[in-house]
């Protein structure tokens, strides 16, 4: 697949099932993060895999989340929000950790950790895996941060889920380049 047929096509696709990305596929997307746009080269973007059972630690970590942010959470809902570490063979967790620069401000550097995980998206898509880039309540939650080293000031900028698809991706509506292109004069 080339570059531009790969830009073009690329689809988030949140139903997964096994393999996860081979060992070499998974070096590939990480070789595609090391590669994500990084001003004064600080490479903030961390990276975590979770697989395995700590999936089903990480499921426990996201459902105690969710009822420290509801203490009147549904035991059916605490168990939902438990299985979603479930919906993916892998969940790659990337996160910016932000470092004192004065050159390059917080936003640059969880933009470049968001490049990244675009990029580990792309390869593992250029590789016949597919993935969805999930966030949610729990990315913005201390414990669940702190669960992976991270500061307050730190970032966690993507979960993405990733496997080999039970289907494809929904079709979805993409606007055209006109709904959102402005030439500026001043």
């Amino acid at each position: 697949m080339d570059a531009i047929e790969l830009l073009r096509t690329r689809a988030s696709n949140g139903k997964l099932t096994e393999p996860a990305p081979d060992a070499d596929s998974l070096r590939f997307a990480l070789e595609a993060a090391a590669r994500a746009p990084d001003h004064a080269g600080l490479r903030p973007w961390r990276v975590h895999l979770v697989r395995g059972e700590a999936r089903d630690k990480l499921g426990a970590l996201m459902a105690e989340s969710a009822r420290k942010h509801n203490p009147n959470l549904s035991a059916e809902d605490y168990d939902k929000t438990r299985k979603k570490a479930l919906r993916a063979p892998l969940i790659i967790v990337v996160s910016a950790v932000v470092q004192d620069s004065p050159k390059v401000p917080a936003l640059e550097q969880v933009l470049a950790a968001g490049a990244a995980a675009q990029n580990i998206l792309l390869a593992l898509f250029a590789r016949g895996y597919s993935a969805m880039w999930r966030t949610g309540a729990p990315a913005y939650d201390e414990d669940v941060k702190r669960a992976f080293g991270l500061r307050a000031e730190d970032a966690l900028v993507a979960f993405i889920y990733a496997g080999t698809a039970k289907q494809s991706a929904p079709d979805m509506h993409r606007p055209s380049p006109d709904d959102f292109t402005r030439d500026w004069s001043g």
